[in-house]
């Protein structure tokens, strides 16, 4: 995936499936600077973490 699109799944109204590794995550935001995107798993919006876009994958 690509910084440019994840942005559009942020602000996106409908819920689209990605991935990181398999593992179904929620977009937080994005890091223009370093190219990643902070996520949480879907059943744990406590714990974020951030991951290189390139390793998230729409489904």
């Amino acid at each position: 995936m690509d910084l440019q699109r994840a942005k559009q799944i942020i602000s996106s109204p409908k819920e689209i499936t990605v991935t990181y590794h398999g593992i179904p995550v929620w977009l937080k935001n994005t890091n223009d600077t370093n190219q990643s995107v902070s996520v949480f798993e879907k059943g744990n919006p406590n714990e974020v973490f951030v991951v290189p876009v390139s390793e998230l994958e729409e489904r």
